[in-house]
């Protein structure tokens, strides 16, 4: 924990101990701090007597992604949600492949002035149908956070969180209340890994996937980043695919992602293709329905199909949609059977596309 002068909004979810520091009681990590000294994330300070967000209105920047790519396969496919981060991170993952925002600690890079009504305004202005908190975990900037999901819900802009779910359970109840869609990030199945790779525990990730599940209406998927040599033996695969069935059902999307080297773990390789296809192989073996790979070209392992008629509901290639068969209500155009989600009448048309966004002081659009 770092100590120097800071200055940022009130946060919530702190305590005085007894021998006078503050505990910050935001995420499972429960920094304890003395006057000026940062937590891990290095956004959440002490000031005076109260912790402080040291990020709030400010963003490493917002581009236009296509929904697909959080990912979320089955909210609003095909459209497009404005993205954006802060700084800053409450987990160490050594394999990263976002550090340049979530290790950062050079303030400077980020843009001022991103009020939630301006990001609300920019979401309308440029055709969004939802907000995505992502690149680094938005659990850090939870009051930056819900107020910018609430002021798109007044706007009717829905809300979506990528995160690691490192949280705890009184902050999980409020951060959540106001998120329309997520992907969680389940690092791997095993203690060890998520201690040695990311310093950090795996059982409040697991609660905080039963909590979405069982307490809330929040449409949720889950990606795990398979890493060679680390969490891709098919015995872990197999454990957590098993969990998922026996905690969440067998209808929460699962995604398989390919791992590029980057960060601290520049020697370990990338996922070869068919340890993808064989975790999609192995999940849909365990009984969950809706199973995918990302990082990587595979229009089958990327589709959405009927669980009971098999037929192609949505075709992908990456983040393009290549075909649909879904009814306007949501269910196989084939055969008539539901298929879980939120979806809309039609699928939109916003397609792979990436782009940047600024946002004008003078007008709040995009």
């Amino acid at each position: 924990m770092d100590q120097q002068t800071v200055t940022g909004k009130p946060g919530r979810y702190w305590h005085l101990l007894e021998d006078g520091r503050i505990q910050c009681d935001l995420c499972p990590r429960l920094c304890k701090l003395h006057e000026g000294q940062r937590g891990l994330c290095f956004v959440r300070a002490r000031e005076g007597d109260q912790v402080v967000l040291t990020t709030y209105g400010r963003s490493s920047g917002f581009c236009i992604d296509p929904i697909e790519k959080k990912p979320l396969n089955h909210f609003l496919p095909g459209t497009p949600v404005l993205s954006f981060g802060t700084a800053g991170c409450n987990l160490t993952c050594k394999f990263c492949q976002n550090w340049d925002i979530s290790k950062a600690r050079e303030f400077d890079r980020l843009q001022d002035l991103a009020s939630p009504e301006r990001i609300a305004e920019a979401a309308v202005a440029s055709g969004c149908r939802s907000v995505a908190f992502t690149y680094n975990d938005p659990v850090i900037f939870l009051e930056y956070a819900v107020d910018v999901a609430q002021a798109c819900r007044e706007r009717g802009i829905k809300s979506v969180a990528v995160s690691a779910g490192y949280i705890c359970d009184e902050p999980r109840v409020e951060f959540f209340r106001h998120m329309d869609a997520a992907n969680i990030d389940l690092k791997g199945f095993t203690e060890e890994f998520y201690k040695n790779l990311c310093s950090a525990r795996l059982g409040p990730v697991l609660d905080t996937l039963e909590y979405l599940k069982h307490e809330t209406e929040v449409w949720f998927e889950i990606t795990t980043l398979l890493i060679p040599g680390e969490n891709d033996s098919p015995s872990e695969i197999e454990a957590l695919s098993r969990w998922v069935l026996e905690r969440l059902g067998p209808d929460v999307p699962l995604h398989f992602t390919a791992f590029h080297p980057d960060w601290k773990m520049l020697a370990t390789p990338a996922t070869p293709p068919e340890t993808l296809r064989m975790a999609r192989r192995i999940a849909q073996e365990v009984g969950l329905r809706y199973v995918y790979t990302g990082n990587t070209h595979d229009a089958e392992g990327q589709s959405t199909y009927c669980h009971a008629c098999q037929a192609v509901l949505i075709g992908r290639d990456w983040y393009q949609l290549t075909a649909w068969n879904l009814t306007a209500d949501g269910c196989c155009g084939r055969c008539g059977t539901p298929c879980p989600g939120v979806f809309e009448g039609a699928p939109g048309t916003w397609g792979p596309r990436r782009r940047p966004v600024v946002l004008r002081a003078a007008t709040g659009n995009a």
